[in-house]
């Protein structure tokens, strides 16, 4: 019981770390530059804002991709790229990006094709159709300049 109370007692220390980690700093960096560079692509191409791209799915660069790779880079920078902990970041990073451009981008098609199929039922009977989400995953192209960008934040932020 003492040791769980010891830990309860650390929990607001420890959390306080986390602000004061490098790491923590790179990859919230990376991420957020990520999620900006999104929010000006999409106000090029529209002309408009769009603030849940911040926090949203999809689009260019991959903000997941970014955080991964930064997260990867920074720990192989300070465990050492052999490390068991940079291995781990490596093989989250890897199912990450995969999962970004293969599963949630097949699930974006479907919703698109379910969004149709919607619209010409809607067209022809009086019902309320709902939309489905469509931007929920990223283009290999999108993926990988989000992993370069989060590699390049890695770096700058040991230089």
């Amino acid at each position: 019981m003492e040791l769980i109370q010891d830990g309860l007692r650390n929990t607001g220390k420890a959390f306080a770390d986390i602000f004061t980690c490098r790491i923590f700093w790179a990859c919230f960096t990376a991420w957020f530059v990520a999620s900006f560079i999104k929010m000006l692509v999409y106000y090029k191409q529209y002309k408009r804002l769009n603030f849940r791209l911040l926090v949203g799915t999809g689009g260019m660069p991959s903000s997941h991709s970014s955080f991964v790779s930064c997260l990867a880079t920074t720990l192989g920078i300070e465990a050492g790229w052999n490390s068991p902990v940079f291995m781990l970041a490596l093989g989250f990073a890897i199912v990450t990006m995969n999962d970004a451009q293969g599963v949630r981008r097949a699930a974006g098609h479907q919703a698109s094709l379910l969004n149709r199929i919607v619209d010409d039922i809607y067209h022809q009977k009086p019902i309320k159709p709902e939309r489905v989400k469509e931007l929920l995953g990223h283009s290999p192209v999108q993926v990988f300049t989000g992993a370069l960008l989060g590699v390049v934040m890695g770096v700058v932020f040991y230089i």
